[in-house]
């Protein structure tokens, strides 16, 4: 028996993106439900939820997602997670001055990353089959100011990622300066630009083909190239 891991992009945006919502992500698994991040016009879908969790506990939108929680029966929070067969394990991120954290979800022997913001790229990562990743600043980190952080580069997440094993690559947290590099024609040397709606579907379990390439387990259902609202 084998099953399906299915991931889905809501919103790919930087908080105040002009063009996208706040990136979000839905997990479903043998009728579980886990959504991730996200805000307006980024929710998940109706039904219901086994939890939200989220990387930033202290953010300008946990007032907007603690009503939007509410409403679906679940509360936000940051935490580990077990959910059928899905182990979801929240790890800390190097971002800002308070608390922030990344997910390291593992389905049998499948590994998906959700670390939509950071500073340092986590050690955590090494390996993952899909990792969906920071992507505010295009080729130059944004530091915040005090020094307390900021946002890693598109160039150097890509060289990261490929010297940690990460197999394939979205960035989906898309900030201003990578906006301009998409209009400018421009492609990450590493990744791909994550695209909203898009589902990514990985199989596992017992005759799951564990040396499947990245793109034999991930179904687009949206063109490549993000485009404007």
């Amino acid at each position: 028996m084998y099953h399906w891991l299915r991931l889905t992009l809501p919103g790919v945006g930087a908080m105040n993106s002009p063009r996208f919502a706040p990136a979000g992500l839905l997990l479903r698994c043998a009728g579980h439900r886990v959504a991730f991040d996200g805000g307006p016009g980024a929710e998940p879908p109706p039904g219901r939820l086994d939890a939200w969790l989220v990387t930033d506990e202290s953010s300008e939108l946990r007032s907007v997602l603690r009503r939007r929680a509410a409403m679906r029966d679940v509360r936000i929070r940051a935490g580990d997670l077990r959910v059928g067969e899905v182990l979801v394990r929240c790890r800390p991120v190097v971002h800002t001055s308070h608390p922030a954290y990344g997910y390291r979800i593992q389905a049998g022997d499948v590994v998906v990353v959700w670390a939509p913001e950071f500073w340092e790229f986590p050690a955590w990562a090494t390996g993952a089959d899909l990792m969906f990743a920071e992507a505010a600043a295009w080729d130059r980190p944004i530091r915040f100011r005090g020094g307390v952080g900021g946002h890693a580069s598109v160039r150097a997440i890509g060289e990261q990622a490929a010297q940690q094993g990460v197999r394939r690559l979205v960035y989906a947290h898309i900030g201003r300066p990578s906006l301009r590099a998409i209009d400018a024609g421009l492609k990450p040397a590493g990744g791909e630009w994550g695209v909203e709606g898009r589902m990514y579907s990985l199989r596992f379990g017992h005759e799951a083909d564990s040396a499947a390439s990245p793109q034999d387990i991930t179904r687009p259902e949206r063109p490549a190239v993000p485009g404007k609202r």
